[in-house]
C-alpha cells in the first residue's frame, strides 16, 4: 500500500539525477571526513567533478554513542567565492527523499548561495544509500496496488489492513535494529554531527517540507547550535497524525479549487465531477495502455495529486482528466507511476519505504478503523475528492506496527536560537499555509520569523518569487533577518 499523498519536497520533478556515495568514512576522533568522487548508480551516472562524496559514521542508538555504527552517506560541492560563511546542509522531505540524490539537480536552484555556501546533504538514516529499507519487493509493491485504500465492503476493510500489516512486517525483517532508530530526534542528532565533522561552530540549514520538522527538532535539541536557518513548505508542528491528515485534505482540496476556477469551473461543481469519476473508476478500472496494468481509484487519485504541486503542471492535469473521462487511464497512471517512483520497467524506488518506516516510529497515535469511520464525514466535508482517502490512510498507514510510536507532535520550541525564518505558501497543498505560522509560533519571540508568499505550489523559495528568492536569499548570505509578517505577493 502506498501512502496517498506524502511531504516530499519536489514531487512533481521528473528524473533526479543519482549519486553513489564514495565509500570514504569519518574519523570522529579528528572530526575529518574522507572525500572522494561520487560514484555512478543503477539509477544514473554520477555527478560532476564539482560533487565530492563520503560516509560519516554513526551511532545506531545515540544512548550509547560508543556502541555499533551505521554508515550515513553525505554530499557536497565546496563554495565558488572567497567569502565563505560554512556549509549549508539541505534535507529534501519526505521522509525519506535522498539528499545525496537531490542535491546536485537542486543546486542550480541555489546557485547564488553557493558563492558563500558549501553546498551539502546526506541521506537520512533508513534513506538511499544510508542503510535504506525497502519492505517489499517490485512486484508485491504492484500487486498491491489493487487493494482498496478506500474499503467499502468487509472483505475490502480486511484486504486493506492486512497489507498494512504485511507492509511492516517486511520493513521490520529488512531493517531489524534499524527498525526502531531512525526517528526525527535521531536524524536530528546526526545533523549536530554531521556539523562537527564539517568544523561548522554554528548549523546553517536550509529544510523543505518534512525538512522543516527536522530542522524545528534539531533548533529544539541544539538551540545554541543554529547558526541562519530557514524553513520553507512548514509542516505543522502542532498536529498529530489525524491533524497531518485534515491539513492535507484541506490543502489539496484548496489547491485543486485553484486549479479549477483557473480553468473556468465552479469548484463545487468541478470537484462534484472528479468524485463521480472516481467513483466509477472504483467500479470498474480504467485500461491504461499497459499489458496487466488498470488505472484504479487510488492510482487515479494519485494521478490528480501529483499536479498540484506545482501550478506549471495544471495543464497536464486538465489531458490526464479528459483522457480519463473518455475512459484512457493512462495518463494518470503515468502521474501515478511518477509520484510512486515507478519506472518504464517496472521498478520502484524506495522513498515511501523510508517514509513509512520514520514517520511510524515518530507517530504515536495509531487510529483504529473504528475512530476513522467516524471521522470520515469530516474529512468528506473538508474535501470531497481527497477526504476519504486521507480519512482511511490514518487507520491503516501505521496498523499493526512493529515498533510504537514516540510522541503526539514534535517539540519544537527552540529558546536562545538565532533568528529562525519561516516561509509559509498559501497555496501550498501538501503542507498548508497555517502550519508555518503554528512552527513561528513554537519556536519561540524572537526565534521563528515569518515570511509569507501569496503563491500556488509545494514550496516559495525558486518558485518564481523575486521578492522571497531576494528575502531568503539576504538572510542567509548576508544575515539580513526580514521583519517579522512580511508578505510577497
Amino acid at each position: 500500500m502506498t501512502r496517498f499523498a506524502r511531504w516530499t519536497a519536489l514531487a512533481a520533478a521528473s528524473a533526479l539525477l543519482a549519486a553513489g556515495c564514495s565509500g570514504g568514512s569519518s574519523d570522529d576522533g579528528k572530526g575529518g571526513l574522507s572525500w572522494g568522487r561520487c560514484k555512478a548508480t543503477a539509477d544514473g551516472p554520477a555527478p560532476s567533478s564539482d560533487w565530492q562524496c563520503a560516509t560519516l559514521k554513526v551511532p545506531l542508538d545515540w544512548s550509547e554513542p560508543d556502541g555499533e555504527t551505521i554508515g550515513l552517506a553525505l554530499i557536497r560541492a565546496k563554495a565558488r567565492g572567497g567569502d565563505r560563511v560554512g556549509s549549508l546542509l539541505f534535507n529534501f522531505g519526505g521522509p525519506g527523499a535522498s539528499g545525496v540524490s537531490m542535491m546536485p539537480s537542486y543546486a542550480p536552484t541555489v546557485s547564488r548561495l553557493r558563492e558563500r555556501y558549501d553546498l551539502v546533504s546526506w541521506d537520512p538514516r533508513g534513506v538511499g544509500a544510508s542503510e535504506g529499507v525497502r519492505c517489499r519487493g517490485d512486484k508485491e509493491i504492484q500487486a498491491a496496488e489493487s487493494v482498496d485504500v478506500t474499503p467499502d465492503t468487509p472483505a475490502e476493510e480486511r484486504a486493506y489492513f492486512q497489507d498494512a500489516a504485511d507492509f511492516g512486517k517486511g520493513c521490520q525483517k529488512d531493517a531489524g535494529k534499524l527498525m526502531a532508530h531512525v526517528s526525527t530526534a535521531d536524524s536530528a542528532r546526526d545533523m549536530d554531527r554531521i556539523r562537527e565533522v564539517l568544523s561548522d561552530k554554528k548549523m546553517h540549514y536550509f529544510g523543505i517540507s518534512y525538512g522543516t520538522e527536522l530542522g524545528g527538532t534539531y533548533a529544539h535539541l541544539f538551540p545554541k547550535k543554529v547558526g541562519r536557518m530557514t524553513l520553507d513548505a512548514v509542516v505543522d508542528p502542532g498536529a498529530d497524525a489525524v491533524g497531518h491528515a485534515k491539513n492535507q485534505a484541506r490543502g489539496f482540496q484548496r489547491a485543486l479549487n485553484g486549479y479549477l476556477e483557473s480553468t473556468g469551473q465552479d469548484p463545487a461543481e468541478g470537484s462534484r465531477k472528479i468524485a463521480d469519476l472516481l467513483r466509477r473508476i472504483d467500479a470498474r478500472p480504467l485500461p491504461a495502455g499497459t499489458p496487466g496494468r488498470k488505472l484504479t481509484q487510488t492510482l487515479a487519485a494519485t494521478g490528480i495529486i501529483l499536479p498540484l504541486y506545482s501550478k506549471d503542471s495544471w495543464p497536464t492535469l486538465t489531458s490526464a482528466l479528459d483522457a480519463a473521462e473518455r475512459g484512457d487511464g493512462s495518463e494518470l497512471l503515468a502521474l501515478a507511476d511518477g509520484y510512486n517512483e515507478r519506472d518504464t520497467s517496472g521498478r520502484y524506488g524506495t522513498t515511501t519505504h523510508a517514509q513509512r518506516v520514520i514517520s511510524c516510529l515518530d507517530d504515536r497515535q495509531r487510529p483504529t478503523a473504528a475512530t476513522t469511520k467516524k471521522l470520515l464525514p469530516e474529512f468528506e466535508k473538508i474535501s470531497p475528492v481527497f477526504g476519504t482517502f486521507l480519512g482511511w490512510d490514518t487507520a491503516g498507514w501505521c496498523h499493526d506496527w512493529p515498533v510504537p510510536g514516540q510522541h503526539d507532535t514534535p517539540e519544537v520550541s527552540a529558546p536562545g536560537a538565532a533568528p529562525v525564518l519561516v516561509v509559509g505558501n498559501t497555496g501550498d497543498p501538501a503542507t498548508p499555509y497555517e502550519g508555518a505560522r503554528r512552527m513561528a509560533d513554537e519556536l519561540g519571540k524572537g526565534v521563528g520569523v515569518m515570511l509569507t508568499w501569496r503563491g500556488e505550489g509545494h514550496g516559495a523559495y525558486g518558485s518564481g518569487s523575486d521578492c522571497v528568492d531576494s528575502t531568503v536569499d539576504a538572510y542567509l548570505l548576508d544575515g539580513t533577518v526580514p521583519k517579522d509578517g512580511k508578505v510577497c505577493s
